[in-house]
């Protein structure tokens, strides 16, 4: 079983969001990004490697949130080769009840 984190930070929260997701992280757990975390995810993939977070399954955005977004910030963030998936709000919330998740956590800090 894996675990989906939510995980909702600004960017002078974000590092100590992703300690606080490394304290129960397990290989084969996923991360959706909520909000403006998205715009974040080169610090992500930072702290991320700095941390014991391994075997990542799987980091996702919503479809909305990418929108926010200009199209030259996406660009700059070359968020396909970044993100498995850009979900709707309809597949994150199927994702959430997705019987490989044994538990939900957001992390909103």
């Amino acid at each position: 079983m894996a675990t989906l984190y939510q995980l909702h930070s600004t960017m002078d929260r974000l590092r100590h969001s992703t300690e606080e997701m490394a304290l129960t992280w397990r290989a084969g757990d996923s991360i959706i990004l909520l909000g403006a975390t998205v715009a974040f995810i080169e610090w992500l993939h930072a702290y991320l490697s700095d941390s014991d977070i391994e075997g990542i399954a799987g980091i996702y955005a919503l479809a909305d949130d990418v929108a926010q977004l200009s199209n030259n910030t996406t660009a700059k963030l070359n968020l396909n080769a970044k993100l498995t998936g850009v979900l709707t709000d309809d597949d994150w919330v199927t994702m959430t009840q997705d019987p490989q998740f044994d538990k939900v956590v957001t992390i909103a800090l």
